[in-house]
């Protein structure tokens, strides 16, 4: 180590910017973010912690980033211009694309599917197809190529997208297209094939992953150059490192290339962080539970790790938590496998036709906010009804940065919610939290019940502005007696991103029945020797893995590989473990023939954690005072506790608050609360909940 660290991820609401120093001590600003200029907010953070440390910015020898911008372009179709190439006879793969009519669509008599990603007088086809085996069928035709070429040039876009059948075989014929646009437009058009960012099965997932990551590559390139010129105007010299959707962080350089990998970037930090946390407690099997200003995420973390999916969706439609399969843009890159909604503190509460209430998953972000904010917010909010129940101080949120105003958020909740249903704005609020704790319940559900894992063995750990504010409700739904909030739980995220190692993944798709092992051993030295270079490394970690898939089955399993060399007896052992994983995934596994489809590496260069600093407690560990809080249905007159004092001393049973710079603890009846010397917070449910 021997020098700082910052760490900055901006959300929907808030940008969190963390300062580490070499001994562990933390430093954290929370300030509003500025969505027209994300690089605004980060620089307001940068300058707030490095002021409050007294830290000079030439000793900041480490900068690490999580950033919504991939996902953002995406969701409000405001990337770059692109063109979308492919072969011959599949011109219309995007416009046809694969949509599912889930939810209301089913009974929409009226409905019409979204519009493709590009149009079609954007989507060009060349002459040429490779079969799946790589075998030259037709050669590219360069003539027609180098017209299509010219014709894209005219149209004056800022990336094109090349994805052709089977290139993942064979990528000669689109690594020669890739020529001849360089050499027809004009200097400075991005240029991404599939060959380089997914070259794997399946074309119309294949095809779309290229063109997102054309889509908000030339974005992303100018939005990391502009960061990184800005920090060195202030002093910090530091390169920018980006955190990626599977849990590591790569360079600003890569993270351009591979702006696709990005998408998850913000919560996939959490989740390490909650990885970290239970770790550092000696508990493998956590919930990560993350609420913000926006959304509410939550990861299963089983023996240590996170549970990882190599296809989502952005953009889609569903519920409780899911994404379903058929809606919005597939994406198949790894990630952190998440359950997310839109359930966060600047949720919007309304009340719908039929006289329901509802929360989200519209959201009043950062502008103009709550109504509490007192920035022009005139809708109420969770935020606005947790402030009602006296579970936040208007004086002390966001670390005394903001005050908020108790009476706006009252007359927004009076005269939106309690009016038209007809009860008290108590009670009105009181239904806005509880809703708000059922749709984030959905989310842990997906990720625990839903995949055949009981929650109750699990700790929920909770971060995030407005995550332990909740949890306790939470977990409650489902029998969980633990809850861990760790330091700096405000910005957990951001905090996350203090341990994240550089990483990167390369795949490969070659179908093997009969295994040539030197030939295999052949495939997984190119890959690791690529994801060596994209690091600039000479050596890391390496971890190899497999999928696996039935002859004749058109989906697969991801199986480990052990580490050292390769032999048939491993091999025999990896058809073993791929019968066992698919017994546990459908119940059944029949011992048919199994071929392998794709060969993964990923490749990890381990980066010195921030130490946790155990402190002493300060002062004698009683109350700070008490305000009235409503639990059970009622206000209770309710102790109000610093983090700090509370240090290593005995456990104190609920209900109770317990106020942080960046976040409020609620600790309800039935539950206790201790804090250890790090300034980690554990809950104990005191009921059975089994």
């Amino acid at each position: 180590m021997g020098r700082h660290v910052i760490a900055a991820d901006v959300g929907g609401t808030f940008t969190d910017v963390v300062l580490a120093g070499p001994d562990g001590t933390m430093t954290v600003v929370k300030t509003l973010s500025t969505p027209d200029d994300p690089t605004r907010g980060i620089l307001a953070g940068v300058r707030g912690v490095l002021d409050a440390s007294g830290t000079d910015p030439a000793d900041v020898g480490r900068f690490v980033h999580a950033t919504t911008l991939a996902t953002n372009a995406i969701l409000e179709r405001t990337g770059a211009d692109v063109a979308f190439v492919t072969t011959r006879g599949f011109r219309d793969l995007l416009t046809l694309g694969r949509y599912a009519r889930v939810e209301e669509d089913r009974f929409d008599l009226l409905f019409e599917p979204p519009p493709p990603p590009v149009p079609r007088s954007r989507c060009f086809e060349v002459t040429e197809r490779v079969d799946a085996r790589g075998a030259v069928l037709v050669p590219l035709d360069e003539a027609q190529a180098r017209d299509v070429a010219r014709r894209i040039a005219a149209l004056r876009v800022d990336a094109v997208a090349v994805s052709l059948l089977h290139s993942y075989a064979n990528p000669a014929h689109e690594r020669r297209f890739a020529e001849i646009l360089a050499e027809e437009l004009p200097e400075g058009v991005t240029v991404v094939v599939s060959a380089e960012i997914f070259p794997e099965l399946r074309e119309y997932e294949r095809a779309t992953t290229t063109l997102m990551s054309a889509y908000v590559g030339p974005v992303m390139v100018r939005y990391l150059g502009a960061l990184e010129q800005r920090l060195r105007s202030i002093g910090i010299d530091a390169r920018v490192q980006v955190m990626e959707s599977s849990g590591g962080v790569m360079s600003a350089e890569l993270a351009g290339r591979r702006a696709v990998a990005t998408i998850e970037s913000g919560p996939a930090a959490g989740v390490i962080a909650a990885q970290a946390t239970g770790a550092r407690l000696g508990r493998a099997d956590v919930i990560s539970f993350d609420m913000g200003g926006t959304t509410a995420k939550a990861c299963a973390i089983r023996g240590g790790v996170p549970d990882v999916t190599r296809e989502f969706h952005v953009g889609g439609k569903g519920s409780y938590g899911g994404r379903r399969a058929g809606t919005g843009v597939p994406i198949k890159v790894a990630a952190i496998d998440l359950a997310e909604v839109g359930a966060g503190g600047g949720s919007i509460a309304w009340v719908d036709d039929g006289g329901a209430l509802r929360v989200g998953p519209r959201s009043a972000g950062s502008q103009p906010g709550p109504a509490c904010y007192g920035l022009g917010g005139e809708e109420p909010t969770v935020t606005d009804a947790n402030l009602l129940l006296g579970y936040l101080d208007p004086a002390t949120f966001a670390g005394g940065t903001m005050r908020l105003d108790p009476e706006r958020g009252a007359t927004a909740i009076r005269t939106r919610l309690a009016g038209p249903l007809g009860v008290a704005p108590e009670a009105a609020a009181a239904a806005v939290h509880d809703i708000a704790n059922a749709v984030m319940a959905s989310a842990v559900h997906v990720v625990t019940v839903q995949r055949g894992i009981d929650p109750r063995g699990y700790a929920l750990v909770a971060f995030g502005g407005a995550g332990p504010m909740h949890a306790a409700r939470v977990a409650e739904r489902f029998g969980i007696a633990t809850i861990v909030v760790p330091p700096a739980c405000g910005v957990g995220s951001a905090a996350g991103l203090l341990v994240t190692d550089l990483s990167t993944e390369r795949v490969a798709t070659r179908l093997m029945r009969d295994v040539d092992v030197d030939e295999l051993a052949d495939i997984y030295l190119g890959l690791t020797t690529a994801a060596l270079e994209d690091l600039g490394l000479a050596d890391a970690e390496v971890a190899r893995s497999v999928d696996v898939r039935y002859r004749g089955q058109a989906h697969d399993l991801t199986i480990a590989l052990p580490d050292g060399e390769l032999t048939k007896a491993v091999l025999d052992e990896v058809v073993e473990r791929f019968y066992a994983q698919y017994r546990q995934a459908y119940g059944i596994a029949p011992r048919d023939p199994v071929e392998l489809v794709s060969y993964r590496v990923r490749v990890v260069h381990r980066v010195p954690a921030v130490p946790f600093v155990e402190v002493a407690a300060e002062g004698d560990g009683a109350p700070e005072g008490s305000r009235p809080a409503w639990f059970d249905g009622a206000f209770v007159d309710t102790p109000i506790y610093r983090r700090a004092t509370r240090r290593g001393r005995p456990p104190v049973p609920g209900p109770l608050v317990v106020e942080d710079a960046e976040s409020t603890v609620v600790v309800p009846p039935g539950w206790s609360l201790r804090v250890d010397a790090t300034d980690t917070i554990v809950l104990t449910s005191l009921e059975d909940r089994s």
